[in-house]
């Protein structure tokens, strides 16, 4: 699939404004300007806050604060919050401020619909590509999940998700599926994070654990068939549990 067919999928099921595909592509291209001058420091710390609730959603981020407490002046800042923006994790209102955005359960619904399709897509090309150096890092990684058993820590699950994800788009080796990918997973992971902390941790934990074990599995393999079906059955169970604690 290529990128102008990732970008049909995508916003033909969800897009704030309805946009059309040649209007996404030049709001992507401004996007893409503003990112090379965007400070990607202060960008990860102020995302990092927002997925793990430390700015919790309706927050309002004061820009005088931010800029004083990372030692910039508010055009920096600036670039950061219009990139989360347009990332719909926060809001910027005139005369108000910027604040973060709400959790949006039927939006939350379109976003895991597209995500299923990405996320099979991506167990296929990962397959595909997949060296021995990506299977021993996954190994590395069903195994840390094992350790959290008996240890609650939501931080400590999203984050080995981070980093399982982060070597399963590595194999895939399409920066473009990546980039959407991560769009989209930051717009749903609070909800995870939420439900790893009312949900049955350990069941929790045994559901990534049998994951990324399966998904090992069909890598060693190199099955694509498997990887991606593994991924996206994987997503669709996760998207029950959501539903049956909210």
């Amino acid at each position: 699939m290529n990128s102008l067919c990732l970008d049909s999928v995508i916003f033909s099921y969800y897009t704030p404004f309805r946009l059309n595909i040649l209007a996404f592509k030049r709001k992507k291209s401004f996007f893409l300007s503003w990112i090379k001058n965007m400070n990607l420091d202060i960008y990860r710390t102020i995302l990092d806050r927002i997925i793990f609730f430390e700015y919790p959603p309706g927050r309002i981020l004061n820009e005088n604060l931010l800029a004083e407490e990372f030692g910039v002046s508010r055009t920096p800042l600036r670039e950061v919050l219009n990139r989360l923006e347009w990332e719909q994790l926060v809001r910027i209102i005139p005369r108000t401020g910027t604040i973060v955005t709400e959790l949006e359960f039927q939006k939350m619904t379109h976003v895991f619909q597209i995500r299923l399709e990405i996320e099979d897509l991506a167990g296929k090309l990962a397959a595909t590509h997949v060296t021995d150096d990506h299977l021993e890092k996954i190994d590395k990684i069903k195994q840390k999940c094992k350790e959290l058993f008996g240890h609650k820590s939501q931080r400590a699950l999203v984050e080995t998700d981070f980093k399982f994800r982060d070597i399963l788009y590595d194999a895939a080796n399409n920066p473009v599926l990546r980039d959407i990918s991560q769009y989209l997973y930051n717009l749903t992971i609070r909800l995870s994070y939420i439900l790893f902390e009312r949900g049955d941790w350990d069941e929790g934990v045994k559901a990534s654990s049998q994951e990324y074990e399966q998904v090992y599995e069909a890598l060693s393999r190199k099955d694509s068939a498997a990887a991606g079906k593994i991924r996206r059955e994987w997503l669709r169970v996760h998207i029950e549990r959501i539903k049956n604690k909210f």
